[in-house]
């Protein structure tokens, strides 16, 4: 089957991570803010080109003195380094619907491979006939391999902030030509 150069429906579509708190718990956030290529056959992704743009400033943890503080150069830097971006270079079918996506992972000016477990979730046409496919991802980064590395002891042993980032994503894309608005 021919690839699709399928347009991100960024309203159905999510990039959230977790990270640990104090040894104890997780904090979760989002990325508002972020733009996607795919060029794909979306019943075989072997063959597929996939990039990603997230804004860093449109980080989200539902509280704003963090979110400030993420933005700082403490963490991402985001006034020197504004955009975390992904580009795939190699996908393998893992089982039915299922693909490791590996390829480059850029934040904070570092850039290092990473692979991410995507799941093919189907495809359906919504209420204005709009083909719609979506796909699922989910992966972990090390944060200080991207120079992410404020942290501070904690008087009861460990540290602050987690090194290991849990990484989701939800993707729903539709065909170019058949895009049109709606809920």
């Amino acid at each position: 089957m021919a690839k699709t150069k399928w347009v991100l429906d960024a309203s159905h579509s999510s990039i959230d991570f977790s990270v640990k708190h104090m040894v104890i718990a997780k904090v979760k956030g989002t990325f508002h803010t972020f733009e996607a290529t795919i060029d794909a056959d979306q019943h075989d992704l072997t063959t597929a080109n996939i990039e990603f743009s997230v804004d860093i400033d449109s980080i989200d943890t539902r509280n704003t003195d963090r979110d400030n503080h993420l933005k700082s150069a403490d963490f991402f830097d985001a006034e020197h380094f504004p955009k975390m971006t992904f580009k795939s270079d190699k996908i393998t079918k893992k089982s039915d619907g299922e693909y490791d996506v590996a390829g480059q992972l850029t934040i904070h000016g570092v850039t290092r491979p990473e692979s991410f477990l995507v799941t093919y979730e189907g495809e359906g046409k919504d209420p204005w006939g709009n083909t719609k496919v979506g796909f699922s991802g989910h992966g972990t980064i090390n944060r200080s391999e991207y120079g992410l590395k404020y942290n501070a002891a904690l008087e009861t042993g460990g540290v602050l902030i987690g090194d290991q980032v849990q990484i989701s994503i939800e993707i729903e894309a539709s065909k170019p030509a058949e895009v049109t608005t709606g809920v």
